[in-house]
């Protein structure tokens, strides 16, 4: 049924090119029309999925609660020169007139209240007011005697739209304001955080993926001159990837810092589709006609190129499991990306080679990196390119790849024991290699709002909560909030990295002379002269509220395990009947996001495993099919291993790398078992078949490799450091894979041969195993 497709699908481009090569351009033009639907996410969503009782939690929360501020950075010579307070005071009234904004808070604000509702005339007036505050409310206004802040609280539950839009406001107000000399106003805070985050993403898509289609032409021009039309996988490529970016727009894939790290991978992954392609049409063209060259290109690489990418698919599909969805979406957009530059390579490279009449250079190198059944017999079997290699004393690459393969196939125990003891010193420390989730982390350390966050928080400490959103019948009720009172004192009398908490029962003992009320109508009293802007900010209704913890300056694993300690005292504490208290905000959610990557690391490598085992033995149904699984499985190991020497950390990217590679492992380590299985079947010997198989295909796949390398490489031009260290991930996962393919394949396959010869004999045949086994083309 494959053979007969592949067959309607040549047969298709041989009688109406003009037409198929339409339909590949009326693609690309859809393409280029999805592509206008496409959009950034940065927020909450690209952590936690939306229909999971955690994204629940964490809409409530953002809804009710998640009051982002921005903060503007006023730095001047004196801060508290009259001057530069009637500054901050006009730009302070200037910004409370704008849409979202709930409140604005700066040390203006401060010195009316102790100055009878003006600002202090002198400056002697002001440092008098200034000294005589609280430390606490003096650090937050007038943290330095060159800064001070201005804080602006934005309404809660604003989409990253309308924030984008204050943030825009914001920054007009500041810039059409006239400061005095020498006064430097910076924006800082969450909202400017992640917008400064979506445009750096923005850009290094383009980066990206530019850079990656330059160093395919580079690569092409050096690697693949032998051919005519060097460049046309290039070409081929771009169009699969405008392809793939206009599907995803269509069916309202956002694009995160996975989908834009997923780019080059897919360059990288399509040039080597359409260089097996283009090497396989320009052999066939050297034999007879285009249209049969069309023909035996789309029927013979077709089939066995579509196993390889399909066995990659299944390593991407594998991601499919995570609890994350970023990478979830990585593997989906992978899927798609692979997919399209398979097809496209596969029909749009003979529909243009037929509309250009394309002719071969003449054959001088007995260069041929074509891939499927029977590729490169005529040039590498010739009798010249044989004579021409038996008289060579120069370095030959090929001749390297083959005697090094035949002897490991005749010693391969002792190779794949040193293979298999690295592999397993990985699967040991993998393990102990960190996890990262922390977003500050994962931006560039040079950006602007990066620094202006990183300064705040040197200055006045951390700016994060630890948040518990508290739901139930009657959160108002007395026992409930007499509960809260007790754990919050209990919180902060057993973990010191919590500085101090603010909940309905913070503003119920400030309109209460400080006592908490003892029956519920001396409750519902208080509770109705706190002002509805402060009880709201804490209250949502009677059954919603939040208890937020401020805390000192936390790393995350140091946040994931207050949050573990926090949780068991909920449970020890036991709320009242009715009432849950959960963990919400960034303290849950990148908290959970560090057990989310490991535990889904670790599945997605499993399923990756299995998906590609259970997918080769459905198609090749015989013993040889499970032979690739040994070398990716060593590849896996490796990665492990180099990660932990180079010191690289996972985090939502790098945590695809286990599944990743077992997906572009097998597709070379396919092709090589593809071809041994056709000259062992040829040879009737295993050693044989392994030397005639490498040195058919182990260049190609060299070549193929590489391509694919300086595809992924584009990655590391990237500022983002997510991004950037899962380039170096994924380099060095190609280059073991290439070294699985052509170094412990052979060994591999020796014993796997060796091991048939055996069970041969137990059957009574006494020789070695003759044919191709069932399934095989």
């Amino acid at each position: 049924m494959i053979q007969e497709i592949f067959e309607g699908i040549a047969n298709t481009i041989i009688r109406r090119p003009k037409q198929v090569a339409f339909l590949i351009f009326a693609l690309f033009c859809i393409g280029i029309f999805g592509m206008t639907m496409l959009s950034m996410q940065t927020g909450w969503e690209t952590y936690v999925f939306k229909d999971t009782p955690a994204g629940a939690i964490q809409e409530k929360y953002n809804n009710d609660y998640k009051s982002d501020t921005i903060i503007l950075i006023i730095e001047a010579g004196d801060p508290l020169s009259p001057d530069v307070l009637r500054y901050i005071d006009y730009l302070e009234n200037d910004l409370r007139q704008q849409q979202n904004i709930k409140s604005v808070t700066s040390i203006t604000d401060i010195l009316k209240a102790y100055n009878g509702g003006t600002l202090p005339t002198s400056e002697a007036d002001t440092l008098r007011i200034v000294n005589s505050l609280p430390e606490s409310t003096r650090t937050l206004v007038y943290p330095s005697n060159v800064l001070t802040l201005v804080q602006m609280k934005l309404t809660p539950g604003l989409s990253e739209k309308v924030q984008k839009s204050v943030l825009n406001n914001v920054q007009s107000v500041v810039d059409s304001s006239t400061a005095p000399p020498g006064v430097v106003v910076e924006m800082s805070g969450s909202p400017a955080f992640q917008q400064q985050m979506s445009t750096g993403l923005s850009s290094n898509m383009g980066i990206l993926i530019g850079g990656a289609l330059i160093l395919m032409i580079i690569t092409m021009g050096i690697l693949f001159s032998y051919v005519r039309h060097r460049f046309m996988p290039v070409l081929l490529v771009a169009i699969g990837l405008v392809t793939s970016l206009g599907l995803m727009g269509i069916a309202g894939i956002n694009l995160n810092m996975a989908v834009i790290g997923a780019f080059p991978v897919l360059i990288g992954l399509g040039i080597d589709y359409a260089i097996q392609f283009h090497a396989r049409f320009d052999e066939e063209a050297r034999k007879g006609s285009l249209e049969d060259a069309v023909f035996m290109t789309v029927t013979r690489t077709g089939p066995a190129v579509m196993y390889a990418m399909l066995a990659t698919s299944m390593g991407f599909l594998a991601m499919y499991v995570s609890t994350v969805p970023m990478i979830r979406s990585f593997g989906v957009v992978s899927i798609i990306g692979i997919n399209t530059c398979f097809w496209v390579s596969c029909i749009g490279m003979p529909t243009i080679a037929l509309l250009v009449n394309y002719q071969p250079k003449p054959q001088q190198t007995g260069q041929c990196y074509a891939v499927g059944t029977d590729a490169c017999d005529t040039i590498i079997d010739s009798p010249k390119n044989r004579a021409k290699n038996g008289k060579r004393s120069s370095f030959s690459y090929g001749q390297f790849l083959t005697n090094t393969s035949v002897k490991i196939a005749k010693n391969p125990v002792p190779v794949l024991l040193l293979a298999g003891l690295i592999a397993l010193i990985g699967f040991q420390i993998d393990p102990t290699i960190p996890v990262s989730s922390d977003e500050n982390a994962f931006v560039p350390s040079d950006m602007p709002a990066k620094i202006n966050i990183d300064k705040v928080t040197r200055i006045i400490g951390a700016t994060s909560t630890a948040d518990l959103l508290i739901q139930g019948a009657r959160v108002t009720d007395l026992d409930t909030v007499i509960w809260i009172k007790d754990f919050q004192d209990y919180e902060l009398d057993h973990h010191t990295e919590m500085t101090g908490a603010t909940s309905i029962v913070t503003y119920i003992l400030q309109y209460n002379n400080g006592v908490v009320p003892e029956t519920q109508a001396q409750l519902n009293t208080v509770l109705e002269k706190i002002p509805v802007d402060t009880r709201e900010s804490v209250l949502s209704d009677s059954m919603c509220g939040i208890i937020r913890f401020s805390t000192t300056d936390l790393s995350m694993d140091q946040q994931n395990n207050l949050k573990e300690q926090v949780v068991k005292d909920i449970e020890f504490l036991e709320p009242p009947v009715g009432i849950s208290v959960e963990p919400a905000g960034n303290f849950e959610m990148m908290t959970s996001l560090l057990g989310a990557m490991s535990e889904s690391k670790d599945i997605m490598t499993i399923l990756g495993f299995i998906f590609v085992g259970v997918f080769l033995i459905l198609v090749y149904r015989h013993l040889h099919a499970v032979s690739p699984m040994i070398p990716i499985i060593f590849v896996v190991g490796w990665n492990a291993v180099m990660m932990y020497i180079i010191g690289l950390t996972y985090n939502p990217l790098t945590a695809t790398l286990g599944s990743m590679t077992i997906g572009v492992a097998a597709e070379y380590t396919i092709l090589v078992m593809e071809r041994y299985a056709e000259e062992e079947e040829r040879l009737h010997d295993p050693i044989a078949a392994i030397q005639e198989s490498v040195q058919k295909i182990g260049t190609a796949i060299t070549v193929s490799g590489l391509a694919t390398f300086f595809g992924f490489s584009a990655l590391c031009l990237a500022t983002f450091p997510i991004i950037s260290n899962f380039g170096i991930s994924t380099l060095i996962a190609v280059a073991f894979s290439l070294i699985g393919a052509i170094f412990i394949m052979p060994a591999v396959l020796s014993v796997m041969g060796q091991l048939t010869e055996w069970l041969d004999r137990r059957k009574g045949h006494g020789a070695p195993a003759h044919g191709t086994p069932e399934g095989e083309n």
